[in-house]
């Protein structure tokens, strides 16, 4: 098949060199200003595999494809779909976007159908122009029942690769499975300034990460999600020290940080559903102020 990737950062260049290694044609659309910049090629460093493929590289979607994979930030996400004509000849859209919102705007833009929402986890970045470094030794691969027609093949690839993966009938469970826990790891590492593993070492900031996640929990419940929160919490304790989030290494690099779209659902839904958030809102806060404490100096 041949499948588009809209972002050639650590997920998408992640999604797309396990592709390309499988022997799918595999497009990258890239900001035209960095398209000259981009290499013909991935590389990819990770504990399943190391290996460079080549790609095709594009600054718009020009033709049909199969399978458009859109992996940009979502504070990205308007801008780069000005990349995708609106006639775009797209068999399925498939996010890999954190957060929930993105979903219904991207049915908006494509319809309802064509959107096949779903999820990874995984710590994965890039770090130089067409070269992704894997760190965490899993990455998880969850997508909407729905879209079992055209991408089972596309997943069979990904299992032999080494990706654990499954198919989800719940839409709500399949999204607020991985933001609730999301959230709170993101945001705890982010206010920590510091890897899961310190986080956990601080009682304070275990605390707060335990009440975040069964605040999520609480929520992501509300909307028929039927998740676990102890069982999230003995994740929380099982992860590599070492890990951290996307969002930390966002605020270290001095760009946005996709905060609205991490702590937004949780904090809307809270009040809308008779849920105090007072961990997400206390770490909310702490971000805040380290962004503006940035750009004063």
């Amino acid at each position: 098949m041949h499948h588009a990737i809209l972002g050639a950062g650590g997920i998408g260049g992640l999604i797309g060199a396990v592709l390309a290694h499988a022997g799918e044609q595999v497009t990258l659309i890239v900001r035209p200003e960095s398209a000259a910049r981009q290499p013909r090629q991935l590389s990819l460093e990770s504990k399943l595999g190391n290996f460079t493929v080549p790609v095709a590289v594009e600054p718009a979607l020009t033709g049909p494809v199969d399978v458009l994979w859109i992996t940009v930030k979502a504070t990205q996400l308007e801008s780069a779909l000005e990349s995708i004509p609106s006639d775009a000849s797209v068999r399925g859209v498939v996010p890999l976007l954190n957060g929930i919102d993105h979903v219904s705007l991207l049915r908006k833009c494509f319809g309802h159908d064509r959107v096949i929402p779903a999820t990874i986890s995984v710590e994965s970045e890039r770090t130089a122009p067409g070269l992704i470094v894997q760190r965490s030794p899993f990455v998880r691969l969850n997508v909407a029942e729905s879209g079992k027609p055209l991408l089972a093949s596309t997943l069979d690839l990904f299992d032999r690769f080494g990706f654990e993966r499954k198919f989800i009938e719940n839409e709500s469970t399949l999204l607020w499975s991985k933001l609730a826990f999301l959230a709170p790891f993101a945001l705890s590492t982010t206010a920590a300034g510091a890897p899961i593993g310190d986080v956990r070492k601080d009682p304070r900031r275990r605390k707060l990460l335990d009440s975040c996640i069964r605040e999520a929990c609480a929520v992501a419940n509300a909307n028929n999600a039927g998740i676990k929160p102890d069982a999230l919490i003995a994740t929380a304790s099982q992860m590599p020290p070492e890990m951290r989030s996307s969002m930390q290494k966002d605020v270290e690099a001095g760009n946005p940080p996709e905060l609205d779209a991490i702590a937004g659902p949780i904090l809307r839904g809270g009040p809308e559903h008779g849920i105090p958030a007072l961990a997400t809102q206390e770490l909310v806060i702490e971000i805040r102020q380290k962004l503006k404490a940035r750009a004063a100096g």
